[in-house]
């Protein structure tokens, strides 16, 4: 059973928050949208973990790309992706990478 979410007309009131942690819980679970003009202005440059910040560039270097694939591939990379516990999408970028690879290594041992 899908339930719909009612959104109420008009302005929302910010709660009190008792910790960062439960703030943090409420926007996990409610779109800020609704609550912009009540947000604090804040002037403080974030210091990202290295790791982290890695992982943000090699994210941003990556395109958008639409491709028609037939249902039931996508359905078919989708059980597969839950098997071993990762995002199909994931999973299908790792399958188009390792045969770009290997037609690669394919055309250097031709020549």
């Amino acid at each position: 059973m899908t339930r719909k979410r009612q959104f109420k007309k008009g302005p929302r009131k910010l709660p009190a928050f008792r910790s960062a942690e439960e703030e943090a819980r409420f926007f996990e679970t409610h779109s800020m949208a609704g609550y912009w003009d009540q947000m604090e202005d804040v002037d403080q440059i974030i210091e990202l973990a290295p790791a982290l910040a890695r992982r943000i560039q090699e994210r941003m270097k990556k395109r958008l790309l639409a491709l028609r694939i037939e249902e039931w591939q996508i359905e078919r990379a989708k059980q597969i992706a839950r098997r071993k516990h990762v995002p199909y999408q994931q999973l299908m970028r790792e399958w188009i990478s390792r045969g770009i690879r290997s037609e690669g290594t394919k055309k250097r041992r031709a020549q």
